[in-house]
């Protein structure tokens, strides 16, 4: 049996296992074609409550995802070019920084960063193309789980009301993801006009999630642009603030992280960056 036809195995056993699990689902039509049951099947994950798999069905799914990250498409490091030879740059971390615009999740870094929601445990909107939705949807539903615990443990220290607070980062597996680590980290929403303390918690998530890493052992990581999209901070800024505090970080820091990647989604915000890093 071909590599394919294993993989659609693996689909409609996944499609039907979490389909069982997710009782408002039970009786949904499963599409014929591969790729309806693929976001059938994404779906069905981004709904699904926060709580232990079988050991079988998580085979299954490891296997699948796995499969999965390799039809995207891995990107490692050596793939991403620094600024010093992609731009010609003379920043002085020119080999050191990289821009690269694309799927975070194909990202083989020791840690990629999620732009979460502050109850940490990812986008339940079945087929939100968001970061949080991604990387849940390709970690595998083990990261929901672990997010779940974690979430659980801090509501018995601090109060059945806690959420994660703004520029908080916390560090989990990344499954089966390409990454080691994933840091997830709630970015200020800017619900009116930008304010100052907007622009202080954004330059705070991206030196403690560098502190994160350091602490780690983590030598690379990839951040998504936090808090633009739908929290609604503007992208330029948002680019200048991240350049400036990952810069400075960088210069007070004494060589233990290797290669940070500002990883971009539009044209827009690619932009951004190459004109801060040129």
């Amino acid at each position: 049996m071909d590599n394919r036809s294993i993989q659609e195995k693996r689909l409609d056993y996944l499609v039907e296992s979490f389909k069982e699990d997710v009782p408002e689902y039970r009786r949904i039509r499963i599409p014929a074609d591969k790729e309806g049951k693929q976001r059938l099947l994404r779906s069905l994950m981004n709904v699904r409550s926060p709580k232990k798999a079988s050991e079988e069905v998580l085979a299954v799914q490891d296997s699948y995802l796995k499969g999965r990250a390799l039809e995207k498409g891995i990107v490692n490091l050596r793939d991403i070019a620094v600024v010093k030879d992609s731009l010609g740059s003379s920043h002085p971390f020119a080999d050191t920084i990289s821009i690269w615009q694309g799927d975070i999740t194909c990202i083989a870094a020791d840690a990629i960063v999620n732009a979460a929601n502050s109850q940490m445990l990812g986008c339940y909107i079945p087929m939100h193309n968001c970061i949080d939705n991604c990387i849940h949807t390709y970690a595998g539903v083990q990261l929901r789980e672990e997010c779940s615990r974690r979430m659980s443990s801090l509501r018995l220290k601090f109060g059945d009301d806690y959420d994660q607070p703004t520029a908080v980062p916390m560090l989990t597996d990344a499954y089966n993801l390409p990454a080691k680590k994933i840091i997830h980290i709630v970015g200020p929403i800017v619900d009116f006009a930008l304010t100052a303390e907007h622009e202080k918690k954004l330059a705070e998530c991206y030196s403690s999630t560098l502190d994160v890493c350091r602490d780690n052992g983590l030598k690379s990581v990839a951040f998504c642009c936090i808090s633009t999209g739908v929290f609604n901070f503007p992208g330029a800024r948002a680019a200048e603030i991240a350049v400036q505090t990952v810069t400075d970080w960088l210069a007070a820091d004494r060589g233990s992280i290797e290669r940070v990647i500002f990883n971009v989604f539009k044209d827009e915000d690619r932009k951004y960056y190459e004109d801060l890093l040129r």
